[in-house]
């Protein structure tokens, strides 16, 4: 059965950066990215003056006829014959996965209407059609949603991206989780607010500039947190995804455009996961982390969203009770954001 369609979606923006996707090089502006209302911890602070937003005249959205295109291939590369029941005729194949007439008839579509649609006229496309070749990919509730936003985006509203703001229940909320790693994350993968807790865990966020406290930017650009990560590729590849579908929710969106543009010229890593058009919601899971105080942990983590915001989310880790990632957790937490200076500082010694 199809999955039923969410809120978010994938899309993106570029300014005058190479941007590579599955199937071409784009454009994009160079924009400092800019973040917003961001503090190390839940008291109010005055938040630092912002530049004006940039005028809709300078924002140049993205291309959604190839977006639509090279995301129907990434899909449709991804399966084998022998995936969907299909025989496998011939020894030789000139396209890696599914051949277009494959999908086609699997989907109970023409060879021809699919090919337009996979050149990026999805315009006159049916609900049902689109359907139907969700099934024969197999896709994801994620990228169901953001085939739905590709192929048919006069259905769904084009939103500008305000600032976001912490509401000062929830920060007081953090202030009461002594001990525990947690904070709010917001649009482009921008960190809001934050625990004492996950300053220990995670780096002091207090000492860096507002726009670099941005998990992609932590992610891909500074060499402690490729160190921190034990699945560094992992963590790498859901940030990326996160980001895809944020994008679809705000595709007009200036600062995302230059975050993803200017990750994209700085890091190899990043184009080529963003170029891979995954997409992914922010869940739970596991994370390992290598801290330079105690070593390793295992960490769960629950992601939870704001019913007054959804493109803001609660993130809470925590380690199994009397476990020995409790004990180092109990250990980091009690240094408090100098917890990654001492170990680093230990290491040295």
């Amino acid at each position: 059965m199809v999955p039923p369609l969410r809120a978010g979606t994938q899309t993106s923006v570029f300014r005058t950066f190479a941007v590579p996707t599955t199937g071409s090089v784009r454009q994009a502006a160079r924009r400092a990215p800019i973040l917003e209302d961001m503090t190390d911890d839940p008291a109010d602070e005055p938040a630092a003056a912002q530049p004006p937003e940039p005028s809709p005249s300078e924002e140049q959205p993205l291309d959604r006829r190839a977006e639509l295109s090279e995301f129907l291939r990434s899909r449709r590369a991804r399966l084998t014959p022998e995936d969907v029941g299909l025989p496998r005729y011939g020894h030789r194949r000139r396209v890696p996965g599914l051949r277009r007439e494959e999908l086609s008839q699997l989907a109970g579509v023409s060879a021809a209407y699919y090919t337009r649609l996979e050149q990026g006229n999805g315009r006159n496309v049916s609900a049902e059609v689109l359907e139907a070749i969700a099934r024969a990919l197999r896709l994801s509730d994620a990228e169901y949603a953001h085939l739905l936003h590709l192929a048919k985006p006069e259905r769904h509203k084009v939103r500008r991206a305000a600032a976001q703001k912490v509401r000062p229940g929830l920060r007081g909320l953090l202030h009461t989780l002594e001990g525990v790693p947690a904070y709010v994350v917001g649009r482009r993968s921008d960190i809001l607010a934050w625990t004492r807790a996950a300053a220990a865990v995670f780096g002091d966020w207090g000492e860096l500039p507002a726009r670099e406290r941005n998990w992609a930017r932590l992610v891909f650009l500074r060499e402690d947190y490729r160190d921190l990560f034990v699945d560094w590729e992992g963590k790498a590849a859901d940030v990326v995804s996160y980001l895809r579908m944020d994008a679809g929710c705000y595709p007009d969106d200036p600062r995302l455009s230059s975050l993803v543009g200017e990750l994209s010229v700085k890091s190899d890593d990043f184009r080529g996961l963003w170029a891979a058009h995954d997409v992914k919601e922010k869940g739970f899971g596991t994370k390992v982390l290598n801290h330079p105080l105690v070593g390793e942990m295992r960490l769960s983590y629950e992601t939870l969203r704001l019913p007054e915001d959804q493109d803001q989310a609660l993130v809470v880790y925590h380690a199994e009770p009397d476990s020995p990632s409790a004990e180092s957790l109990r250990l980091v937490t009690g240094w408090g954001a100098d917890a990654t200076r001492a170990g680093e500082a230990a290491r040295r010694a």
